[in-house]
């Protein structure tokens, strides 16, 4: 065994032999039990990351293992492949998007295979390729077939230079995130998906998803917000363009007495109405289109408000009117269109008062004696009791909802009521990138699916990008064919699917993927559903949501009885790096700067730099570590074995040179241990038992994905085998560590295994067994006191009796000492824990 371990070559030698026998293809038709490991597949933007690396090399890890427990594991890797960043790179780059994305697909696919991971490459998946994306497009019509698809008008972010709606989380201080232009709120025609009929079951299945994050379960119940409130009617004082009534929900209806306004949306039907007779709204209503309809945009808008003339009457008081506003910040797309507002305890609220100077009454304070408390400069969210508030006065919060929904339901102007934060899930993007939407527009039949026998709609290659806008829209041929109903000319649905409609059922199309359908039911169902997926925690709302809608949505229309994708999910920590800028406030990349005599200088120049924060390595501030030159220089099996060292997988792991350079020590150290088998005779007994123990711990640790315990386990067992003397324990011990490292440090196993002359691949090996007998404990350390003070310990067989116990404390040097030759008041021996000896 040569004394270094050359990466160079035996990296790609084993990389190859592993894909010429297909060690890593998943067989549907094998009788072992299935096991699914998946990570969130990646964005192909032409490099990988060691972002990438470290979430790879965790779900790689566990795949190995599951396969060395006697699992058949499904491991596979596909690209999610659509979206707004090729668009952006053809109007820049002057390149076809599916020419950039799948260079960058070939380009990454290289660099994942140097890392040596345990994939199945044979059911590799893009998402921009017509065999996934027209199995898409027969699932839509599905679930149009199935009711669960609908089309409809709806308030849309509209940047007005490129031409496109933009997702909520696209608008960045009311400016599209691309172009930069003041975003506006159009009516489109929007393709929905009916999320909502499932609500009720997404927000209960997850009580049973206890294999996830409970802050992610949170945030998914937070976001899905199920809302018991009050829906109820107020009259108008006078009516007014042919409206007497005026529906409002709240979950708030103790605050009822503290109302001091109503106020509608600018798309409120009586708004528009309105709007009919009065310019002056008209152009109220304009300006506050030109914000978006993201709700934390909204709720940090400045508040303007209409006044319409117009009042309502309070429900529990004929005499009281409240004056109605169209206000900017009530959309129409929550609740009814139409809220009334307590300044005392509604942030909002309290702004629009202060603005428009209506009253401000405080109606829950501390407690009942508190009731002329000030509300101050904010308002008042606290809990406490009712005040100010008729019958209500001196309630809970609670006891208060509960009587006015009460009063409400009795009197017949109102009644409890559920509604949802969720809202039905708009798929139509005005993108040329994406999936097409699989409908045809007649003017006679109206939408029409596209028949299955014709699909994939293959987006056209001849498309420009010299004029903002979606390119399908003004295709000359593309969009115009004949109505498959009735023959007549017809356009095709210009629009495209969301992105996140792609990775919402990729993980099913993994697990079965046959050429005429989107998948076969037995044979998904065989690997689904996922038993552990990794990923970042920033997609713990959107994508893992829709995929839970997905799955249920397939079931509803009898597509797979599976109702949770994902048993398991673990989010990884970020790879962070320090932050360098230059004397110019330029942000510097780790390979611009070095250090000098101890300073911080530029390579270029050696200007001084200043060190900034350690943080999330991103592109816009340079850094960024490309793993290429990682791995050239120490090897995957280093840049594997850093991952998983020092942090906790679910915690932030800093990037440090000291740090691979390390890991690489450790991988030359296995290297030289596992080349030292001697061939001698003779069994050592504590090592055996440091065996046996090591492979129980480092199994529970990757089970647990808790890698940096099991790497800690695996420093402690290399150090036990290098100082323990040779014998035929040493030797097994050290044919047992390779099989341990296989899942971590691959290359290397491989070539030690090879080389110590065991069978077959170590890839294909098993688990080493444990003897259960070696993991009990036969001796225990007892502490032994004197009139309660720790003076000694005993090492002594594990359920000694108390006399024998007795006899070796009393008969310790340091204990007779203290003694003294007199014999002890009394003696308390605690089996297998204390002596305590009273002087």
């Amino acid at each position: 065994m040569s004394e270094r371990f050359n990466h160079h070559t035996v990296d790609a030698r084993w990389q190859q032999v592993w894909d010429e026998r297909g060690s890593f293809h998943a067989d549907d038709h094998s009788p072992k039990p299935k096991s699914f490991v998946l990570e969130m597949f990646p964005y192909p933007s032409g490099r990988i990351h060691m972002g990438h690396v470290r979430n790879y090399t965790m779900g790689d890890v566990l795949a190995r293992y599951r396969r060395m427990q006697g699992f058949e594991v499904l491991h596979p890797m596909g690209w999610d492949a659509f979206g707004m960043p090729a668009e952006n790179a053809a109007m820049e780059k002057k390149v076809h998007p599916g020419d950039w994305t799948r260079a960058n697909i070939a380009a990454m696919r290289a660099q994942l295979k140097r890392l040596g991971f345990a994939l199945d490459w044979s059911r590799e998946l893009a998402t921009c390729e017509p065999d996934y994306y027209g199995q898409e497009q027969a699932l839509f019509l599905d679930l149009y077939e199935g009711g669960l698809v609908y089309r409809k008008e709806s308030a849309v972010n509209w940047d007005p230079v490129d031409m496109t709606v933009l997702a909520n989380e696209q608008v960045i201080d009311g400016k599209g995130w691309r172009s930069g232009a003041p975003v506006e709120r159009r009516k489109l025609s929007q393709w929905f998906l009916r999320i909502t009929d499932f609500a009720d079951d997404l927000l209960d299945g997850l009580k049973a998803l206890d294999q996830w994050p409970e802050k992610v379960r949170t945030m998914q119940e937070n976001w899905i917000g199920k809302s018991v409130g009050l829906k109820f009617r107020f009259a108008l004082a006078e009516p007014a363009a042919g409206f007497d009534t005026l529906d409002v929900f709240t979950t708030r209806p103790d605050t009822i007495f503290g109302a001091s306004f109503a106020a509608i949306s600018v798309d409120h039907p009586l708004a528009l109405a309105l709007a009919a007779n009065d310019p002056a709204l008209v152009a109220f209503a304009d300006d506050c289109r030109t914000t978006g309809t993201a709700a934390a945009e909204v709720e940090t808008a400045e508040k303007k408000g209409y006044d319409t003339g117009l009042s309502v009457v309070h429900p529990l008081d004929p005499t009281w009117t409240l004056p109605l506003f169209v206000a900017n910040f009530v959309l129409m797309d929550y609740g009814t269109g139409a809220v009334f507002g307590v300044p005392a305890h509604d942030q909002r609220d309290f702004d629009f008062a202060r603005k428009y100077q209506l009253p401000i009454t405080r109606v829950v304070a501390p407690s009942a004696a508190e009731a002329d408390l000030p509300v101050g400069d904010a308002a008042d969210s606290a809990p406490g009791v009712l005040v100010n508030s008729r019958f209500l006065d001196g309630m809970s919060v609670a006891d208060a909802k509960a009587a006015v929904v009460a009063r409400a339901e009795a009197e017949g102007w109102g009644e409890g009521t559920t509604v949802w934060r969720l809202r039905d899930w708009g798929v139509s993007r005005q993108r040329y990138w994406g999936t097409p939407i699989p409908i045809i527009h007649c003017a006679a039949c109206g939408p029409v699916g596209v028949p299955k026998d014709q699909l994939p709609v293959v987006l056209p290659e001849d498309v420009s990008f010299d004029i903002p806008g979606n390119p399908l829209d003004r295709h000359p041929t593309w969009k115009h064919v004949p109505c498959p109903t009735c023959g007549a000319p017809a356009r095709r649905e210009t629009d495209t699917l969301d992105t996140f409609v792609d990775s919402s059922w990729y993980f099913i199309r993994f697990a079965s993927a046959p050429a005429d359908r989107p998948f076969d039911k037995a044979v998904a169902e065989q690997w689904l559903p996922v038993g552990q997926y990794i990923g970042g925690v920033e997609h713990a709302i959107l994508h893992l949501l829709y995929a839970r809608f997905w799955t249920r949505a397939l079931r509803h229309i009898g597509k797979i009885d599976v109702a949770e994708p994902f048993t398991g999910l673990f989010t990884q920590g970020m790879v962070t790096h320090e932050t360098y800028k230059s004397p110019d406030g330029r942000w510097l990349a780790p390979d611009e700067v070095e250090q000098r005599d101890g300073t911080l200088v530029t390579v270029e120049r050696g200007e001084p730099v200043t060190l900034g924060r350690i943080e999330k390595m991103s592109k816009s501030k340079k850094n960024t570590v490309d793993p290429g030159p990682i791995v050239d220089q120490y090897g995957a099996d280093a840049v594997r074995w850093f991952m998983l060292s020092d942090s906790p997988p679910e915690r932030d792991l800093p990037w440090s040179e000291s740090g691979i350079e390390g890991a690489w020590r450790f991988v030359q150290r296995l290297w030289r241990l596992s080349g030292g088998q001697s061939g001698a005779a003779g069994a050592d007994a504590d090592l055996d038992r440091k065996v046996h123990r090591s492979t129980a711990g480092i199994a529970a640790d990757i089970e647990a994905l808790s890698f940096n315990k099991a790497v800690a386990k695996i420093y402690e067992l290399a150090s036990a085998i290098d100082k323990a003397p040779a014998s035929a324990s040493r030797d097994t011990a050290i044919a047992t560590l390779v099989r341990l490292i296989a899942p971590m440090v691959p290359h290397l196993a491989e070539e030690a295994w090879s080389l110590l002359g065991e069978p077959g691949l170590v890839a294909d090996a098993a688990w080493p067994e444990v003897d259960p007998a070696l993991l009990v404990d036969d001796e225990v350390t007892i502490a032994v006191q004197v009139n309660g003070k720790l003076r000694d310990t005993l090492t002594v067989a594990k359920g000694l009796p108390r006399e024998e116990v007795e006899a070796l404390a009393l008969g310790a040097e340091k204990i007779a000492r203290l003694l003294d030759g007199k014999p002890p008041r009394k003696v308390i021996v605690v089996p297998d824990r204390l002596v305590n000896i009273v002087a």
